[in-house]
């Protein structure tokens, strides 16, 4: 375990992952975290498992953070008051063993860590990817808006200047029959 580490029970444990989402743990003591892991024993950190069970596992920071960087992030400390260390720890505990569903939008290990800590399960990186697929998907949206716009105003030009080439057409042929 990195020698800078002060972390205190109940914190919430941020664990840099490859991949898309980061892991988290709750920090209960003497290099010990709770934490949620997805079947088949991956970290919920992972994508791979969008929708599967899921168990509540006590083990040694240092196992579960392996290679990876990791900080204490206590991320809704501003927006909630955190609950007592020690109901935190017990609570953590009590868990161990446990299975959940797990779903990677609805309640991965980010929701069960701030459940834990603040009594609110919450993801700011699910909100944050929500957020941005909600900016990806309105642009797609606009565009595809404009381009149909677009299209429909080409085609109704379209269709303006075929039918006054048509109108022409018939005046020339009119105005040809008079005179013959």
């Amino acid at each position: 375990m990195a020698p800078m580490f002060n972390g205190k029970p109940g914190d919430l444990i941020e664990i840099f992952r490859d991949g898309p989402y980061q892991h988290w743990a709750v920090y209960i003591r003497e290099n010990e975290v709770v934490h949620l892991v997805t079947e088949g024993g991956q970290s919920s950190g992972s994508s791979e498992s969008l929708s599967s069970r899921a168990e509540v596992k006590r083990e040694k920071l240092t196992d579960v953070v392996g290679n990876h960087r990791f900080k204490v992030n206590n991320l809704l400390d501003e927006k909630y008051e955190a609950r007592d260390p020690y109901v935190i720890v017990k609570e953590a505990c009590e868990m161990v063993g446990c299975e959940l569903q797990y779903n990677v939008a609805t309640y991965n290990c980010e929701h069960f860590a701030t459940d834990l800590r603040y009594g609110k399960a919450e993801s700011r990186q699910v909100q944050t990817a929500a957020v941005i697929t909600g900016v990806a998907v309105a642009g797609v949206a606009l565009a595809a808006l404009g381009a149909f716009l677009f299209s429909s105003l080409s085609g109704k030009q379209e269709k303006e200047e075929e039918e006054e080439e048509e109108d022409y057409r018939k005046k020339t042929r009119r105005h040809h029959q008079h005179w013959h």
